[in-house]
């Protein structure tokens, strides 16, 4: 008798563990927050891209005595850099997880 009353106490706490330890579905927050981390790291990368070109650009202008020339032509090849690196970061953003080429930067 004492046995089978210990068997139902167990199997009841069991039963409550279980419920216990249901998972808890995700809250939003996590994803807004990830969707805020890729936001900003698609703006430091255009901001990378502006602030080496115009390194590059000055660094030239000053070498070779061409004061304004080869920083503007410098800053739109960081601009145009950036916003590349931005598509392809917003190319990633959209894959699915687990698609073939996650890797590879495709």
């Amino acid at each position: 008798m004492a046995r089978a009353r210990d068997a139902e106490r167990l199997r009841d706490l069991e039963a409550r563990l279980g419920q216990k330890a249901a998972p808890v579905p995700g809250s939003r927050g996590e994803e807004h927050f990830s969707q805020a981390n890729m936001a900003w790291r698609m703006v430091t990368e255009l901001v990378a891209g502006l602030g080496i070109g115009f390194g590059i650009g000055f660094g030239l202008d000053s070498l070779f005595g061409t004061t304004p020339l080869l920083m503007v032509v410098f800053v739109l090849f960081g601009l145009a850099a950036g916003v590349k690196t931005m598509l392809r970061t917003a190319r990633e953003i959209g894959k699915a997880p687990g698609q073939p080429g996650d890797d590879k930067g495709e």
